[in-house]
């Protein structure tokens, strides 16, 4: 199934979307660790089953450093060693952030005080608003059918310049 329309190419969606993309700045220039924001960002993209955002941060993060073996045990964090206590606190927080209607209340009181255990103020308010904003991406993606694969590392940035 090819793309149904491209955001970019349109005046309004390339306007909107380099605006998301400023919003997104503020995130990626926070003290929140610059890796635990690409595991967030893949693991709500993987729930959402959004293939344009995960290929879009597996190559990012592994661009940046990350290991291949953690990024393919993202999907299956508890059941694995390679993750911080901290990182698992923020992917926790992802999945419950993410699967809002799975959960009446939406993030646990047991998730925010693992997060509240790792995260200070600052890096709290990006783990919120990364949540936000990458779920955001994944529905417009999957609207348009934005298919994942030919992704390369910087595209976006160049993208929304």
């Amino acid at each position: 199934m090819d793309s149904r329309f491209n955001v970019f190419e349109n005046e309004l969606g390339s306007k909107f979307g380099k605006r998301f993309a400023n919003a997104s700045l503020v995130i990626q220039q926070s003290s929140l660790p610059a890796v635990t924001q690409e595991l967030v960002a893949l693991r709500a993209s993987q729930i959402n089953g959004c293939g344009w955002c995960i290929d879009l941060h597996t190559k990012e993060a592994a661009a940046a450093g990350e290991s291949a073996v953690r990024l393919n045990l993202v999907a299956a964090w508890r059941e694995t060693t390679v993750f911080t206590e901290a990182e698992q606190a923020a992917l926790a927080f992802a999945e419950e952030g993410t699967r809002l209607a799975d959960a009446h209340q939406g993030v646990s009181d047991e998730t925010w005080a693992q997060v509240r255990k790792h995260y200070d103020d600052d890096q709290i308010a990006a783990l919120v608003a990364l949540t936000a904003v990458i779920n955001a991406a994944n529905r417009l993606a999957v609207t348009v059918h934005q298919k994942g694969g030919s992704y390369e590392v910087g595209m976006f940035a160049a993208a929304v310049n």
